[in-house]
């Protein structure tokens, strides 16, 4: 035989516990390899090309040919190893001529109550100069989701803002028209909602509790770090009347687990105790982190190593979101739990998210954008709902970031899980969400290890983990 090469690019080695884990990074799969597996490999690591010579030196007379020639072409066959010629591609070239959409976001409201230090959104007004979605344009977003999309059996309208409750009149005539229309068709409408929670009450909770909605309520963690970012308008701290509001909100909703989503940002960044307070004393069945490393708002953006310390103090609340596990017990973390089901479906992307194309955000003027963190930003939009998707303009630049030709993300072991990372973070970071995150891939690389460690030890020790709670989660779109 000729020569055999190494491809590094597909193959990543983790060790838990004295297992042995190969992650094959094309299809984001875990198989478990003995040592055999461990020396072949080492072997294709010590000298990337590879003769027969060289095969017949390392393992001749201590292990029996055939079992080597065995495992060779295990490699092959993931295109770990290649006899020469060019490695396969993982997937065709994005071509994308329709746009499946199955979630429309309707920023129902640029005007908001609160004041929050960080907010990225560059459309956000205070409440006197708020500007309103008008039904007609949520309306035609409804239809333009009918229409872009026919044969589905079921879709999803969010509600964003601003502060969608402050036009809750407008998310009321909208869930009456939705749920009309598409019952008429034998559809299913889901309808989901992020709030501050400041002006639920009693009857508006009840309201949303009839309709099924999905609900993630904003909230920084125990009342000195909370009060530090989200502040009325007035500059005064909202701690108080989100922490009894929420309780409200979770003593009477039950139609569905309510989350929490908290923004970690500068002197913002113990996770594990904003975990446990929002998690266990005010009772959130989920919370989940998004740090903030970019923006406008640049003092509030986390310091390199501020986000360091982020991510080993994610790792202390993920390893406590293990040991729970072993015990068949779900801690509520989404970040991990979102890693696990990534891992535990085999999910490779080429796209980091439904942006553009499963999911298109409105704004109040009717402007299609490519999510909500976008609407009202200087970034292009990509048609109305008034005209329609601007179809070629927008498969152009979905294709054109999915592209990772001359891109780290080419050979980089979690490109199939972080698929370039956010649109907007690069956006908000380089100007150009084109560009892949690469200002915090080490540490991506880094969280994404330390979850298939995790993965790995619940595979092997709690199987019924992920039957009895990732499965079921994804039930609720999450």
């Amino acid at each position: 035989m000729g020569y055999l090469f190494f491809q590094p690019q597909n193959a990543h080695r983790v060790e838990v516990e004295g297992r042995h884990l190969l992650f094959h990074v094309p299809t984001t799969s875990l198989f478990e390899i003995d040592r055999l597996d461990s020396d072949v490999i080492d072997l294709f690591e010590d000298r990337s090309r590879v003769s027969e010579t060289d095969i017949r030196s390392r393992f001749e007379g201590r292990v029996a040919p055939e079992l080597v020639t065995e495992r060779i072409r295990s490699l092959l066959d993931l295109d770990i190893v290649t006899d020469g010629g060019p490695p396969r591609a993982e997937r065709p070239p994005i071509h994308i001529e329709n746009f499946p959409l199955t979630t429309i976001v309707l920023n129902v409201n640029t005007g908001c109550n609160l004041s929050c230090t960080y907010c990225y959104k560059e459309d956000l007004d205070t409440p006197s100069k708020s500007r309103r979605m008008a039904f007609e344009t949520a309306r035609r977003s409804i239809e333009l989701l009918l229409a872009e999309s026919p044969d589905r059996d079921s879709y999803n309208v969010v509600f964003f803002g601003g502060e969608p409750l402050s036009n809750l009149p407008l998310i009321r005539e909208v869930v009456a028209f939705a749920e009309e229309r598409f019952g008429n068709l034998g559809k299913k409408v889901d309808f989901s909602l992020t709030t501050n929670a400041t002006m639920l009450n009693e009857a508006t909770i009840d309201w949303l509790n009839a309709h099924r909605f999905g609900l993630t309520v904003s909230m920084d963690g125990p009342k000195a770090l909370h009060d530090r970012n989200r502040k009325t308008v007035g500059g005064k701290g909202t701690y108080d009347v989100v922490a009894s509001k929420t309780k409200m909100l979770l003593e009477r909703y039950t139609s569905r687990p309510v989350g929490g989503r908290v923004t970690l940002t500068r002197g913002v960044t113990a996770v594990y105790d904003i975990w446990d307070h929002l998690k266990n004393e005010i009772g959130f069945h989920e919370v989940g982190f998004s740090p903030v490393t970019s923006g406008p708002v640049t003092p509030f953006n986390l310091s390199g190593d501020e986000l360091a310390a982020v991510f080993e103090d994610m790792k202390r609340l993920g390893r406590h979101y293990r040991d729970a596990a072993l015990e068949g017990r779900n801690i509520g973390f989404s970040n991990m739990h979102q890693l696990m089901s990534d891992l535990y479906e085999g999910r490779s992307k080429a796209l980091p998210c439904g942006a553009g194309l499963g999911m298109l955000a409105v704004d109040h003027e009717g402007g299609l954008n490519l999510c909500h963190r976008f609407t009202g930003s200087d970034m292009d939009t990509f048609g109305t709902v008034e005209g329609g998707i601007e179809k070629k303009k927008l498969a152009r630049f979905i294709e054109d970031r999915a592209d990772r030709t001359d891109k780290g993300c080419s050979t980089c072991r979690i490109r199939n899980i972080c698929a370039g990372g956010c649109y907007h973070e690069s956006y908000a970071h380089f100007s150009d969400p084109m560009k892949p995150t690469y200002h915090y891939c080490d540490l991506m690389r880094d969280w994404v290890d330390f979850g298939i460690g995790v993965y790995g030890e619940l595979i092997a020790g709690a199987p019924a983990y992920f039957s009895d709670h990732i499965m079921p989660r994804r039930a609720f779109g999450k």
